[in-house]
């Protein structure tokens, strides 16, 4: 059987894409061979503390401002202050990705990190830090967190072969969850026993590590065959180059679909009332389990890597979700209910990764960045009315109902572009 015509010419020549004679899966590499590379180990070391730092950055500005100003309104303004910054500077780090030097581009985003929070820490511990001065913190670090990102997924297929791209795209997927976990737990401590300054010194100690090991990277940091053309014009084409791709705009638009009508992450006091009866203690049962599923889906995702199907992976991870959901919408135990929202969390990092996986490989070298820009646009956006879509039905038609129809209309998403969408279904990788 030819290969199919939908193919862009870097793909058809990579890949072999509906070979009928091909099995639907190999021998998987082994779940650690990303680690085999040098490279790989600095980039992912200082993913790792980045991560840590990211959330220890979220923690210690939003407890800062709450015990300064006891209000609640202050905490809703730093999302504010973050839709605003990251967009654009998600659209132009993806830009920046493709044009200049990635490994000095997360060092100088990074190095941002560190020099803001230094300040914070020297301002805290004079007992001058004013509210103004956080605010700006966090406009700073949530623009150059997003800056960084699109140029680290972009450099991590060139320090590793082909073979192993799924393998370490999936690893920084686990890394990403165990450091969500690390983070709080680090900045705890930190706080309880030392005090915010120390937590602030602490966070820029540990995004030292973040600035220092990307420039140790051996492998060229610079796209081959990038757009010397204006900044805006290379965000128009890597635009162009996303809508017109045969899988991506599917795969995306599968996430967005699921994510807006689902979307629990931000609500979880709400469904824990609303599904359970509970209080702050079932909020933090689902929290943790919820991040313990993830974690447990990111490493069952290592052992997929083999499965050629990555299309049809993704398409039956999503179906499972909301089926998940269904069940999550239905118990009244709360401990059903943490399993199952476990499983939403397994779930959900595993079409995170392959995801992320199918970005860097049908994606070339000099569009990765912007690729893995509009990705985690489209995830972001999707995050952030999810929480509205599902926040008003909450109080609408209470939180059962919520969620009981956001797996209805998830299956119907996954069954509409499973149907409609033949490019996923029949993507084969390798």
């Amino acid at each position: 059987m030819p290969m199919p015509a939908w193919l862009p010419p870097h793909e058809r020549e990579r890949h072999a894409v509906s070979d009928d004679s091909a099995p639907d899966s190999v021998a998987a590499p082994r779940p650690w061979a990303a680690f085999s590379h040098p490279d790989y180990r600095l980039l992912w070391t200082a993913h790792l503390t980045s991560v840590i730092t990211q959330q220890m950055r979220i923690l210690a500005v939003a407890q800062w401002l709450f015990e300064e100003t006891g209000s609640a309104a202050q905490l809703g303004l730093i999302g504010v202050v973050q839709l605003v910054v990251q967009i654009p500077a998600l659209i132009y780090g993806g830009t920046l990705a493709d044009h200049m030097d990635r490994k000095r581009l997360m060092a100088l985003a990074n190095a941002s990190t560190v020099a803001t929070f230094a300040v914070l820490a020297t301002l805290a511990a004079a007992d001058a830090l004013q509210s103004w001065h956080v605010f700006t913190a966090i406009a700073v670090t949530a623009a150059t967190w997003v800056v960084s990102s699109p140029a680290r997924a972009a450099l991590v297929p060139s320090v590793v072969p082909e073979r192993h791209i799924m393998v370490a795209v999936t690893t920084d997927t686990a890394t990403q969850n165990v450091g969500a976990v690390l983070g709080p737990v680090i900045f705890a401590v930190a706080a309880e026993t030392r005090g915010l300054a120390t937590a602030f010194a602490l966070t820029a100690l540990l995004a030292l590590p973040a600035v220092i090991l990307p420039l140790l990277v051996r492998t060229p940091g610079r796209a081959e065959g990038g757009s010397t053309a204006s900044t805006l014009r290379r965000a128009i084409e890597g635009f162009r180059f996303v809508i017109r791709h045969p899988i991506l705009p599917g795969l995306f638009l599968l996430d967005t679909g699921i994510t807006v009508v689902s979307f629990y992450r931000e609500i979880l006091p709400v469904l824990a009332r609303g599904l359970f009866r509970g209080g702050a203690g079932a909020t933090g049962v689902l929290g943790a389990a919820n991040s313990a599923g993830a974690i447990v889906g990111s490493f069952m995702a290592l052992f997929f890597a083999g499965v050629r199907a990555k299309g049809m992976l993704v398409l039956f991870a999503t179906l499972a979700y909301a089926l998940i959901l269904a069940g999550f919408g239905s118990v009244t135990s709360l401990w059903l209910g943490a399993i199952m929202i476990a499983g939403l969390g397994g779930t959900d990092a595993l079409t995170v990764a392959v995801r992320q996986a199918t970005v860097q490989l049908t994606t070339p070298d000099h569009m990765r960045g912007r690729a893995f820009a509009f990705m985690v646009l489209s995830a972001q956006t999707a995050n952030n009315v999810g929480t509205i879509w599902v926040g008003i039905w909450a109080a609408v038609i209470g939180a059962q109902q919520t969620m009981l129809l956001g797996a209805v209309i998830s299956t119907l998403a996954t069954l509409v572009i499973w149907r409609l969408w033949r490019p996923i279904r029949e993507y084969r990788y390798p």
